[in-house]
């Protein structure tokens, strides 16, 4: 769904849209989107900026950073976005861009593509390291066990090193 300017200069858009799982593609990810990502947003002139503002929720499928178990991850966002047209930028080298500005997104063409926008607000609405518990215990060095079902009974490591001594092992 493509919201331009044009149709948002003779009246808002109210967005209530549904993606099923596999629709949005998104490339080289760590995720699969499990459940339909459900939008629903409102698109309006904001002088001469297209404003998005909404919210989204789906569920995710993962493998956990450190034990690489399979998890869920809820997502439940919140999003209230502003864009301008590329041509509105100054063809200079550096550019020094405002703090005021700093919020602001860019398109190019007719205007800003739904399915662009929604992606990349599932994408920031993840944590930085995915875990399936604030205590997972992760994957033996060694052997490879999951900490968190089993013990490992691998020897503890020697500390041949010089510097042993320093951190106190």
């Amino acid at each position: 769904m493509l919201i331009t300017r044009e149709e948002l200069a003779l009246h808002s858009l109210t967005i209530n849209k549904s993606y099923p799982p596999g629709d949005l593609g998104y490339r080289d990810s760590s995720f699969r989107q499990r459940d339909a990502l459900r939008v629903q947003a409102i698109a309006e002139l904001a002088g001469s900026d297209i404003r998005v503002r909404g919210h989204l929720t789906t569920r995710l499928e993962a493998e956990c950073d450190r034990c690489m178990a399979p998890m869920e991850l809820p997502v439940d966002s919140e999003f209230d976005l502003y864009y301008r047209p590329v041509a509105s930028i100054a063809h200079e080298e550096d550019i020094e861009v405002p703090e005021a500005e700093m919020e602001v997104g860019f398109y190019s063409g007719a205007g800003v593509e739904l399915r662009d926008v929604v992606k990349e607000q599932v994408i920031l609405a993840l944590p930085m390291k995915l875990l399936c518990g604030p205590d997972c215990r992760g994957l033996c060095a060694r052997c490879g066990a999951n900490l968190n079902v089993q013990g490992c009974h691998c020897e503890p490591p020697r500390n041949d090193s010089p510097f042993a001594r320093l951190t106190g092992t």
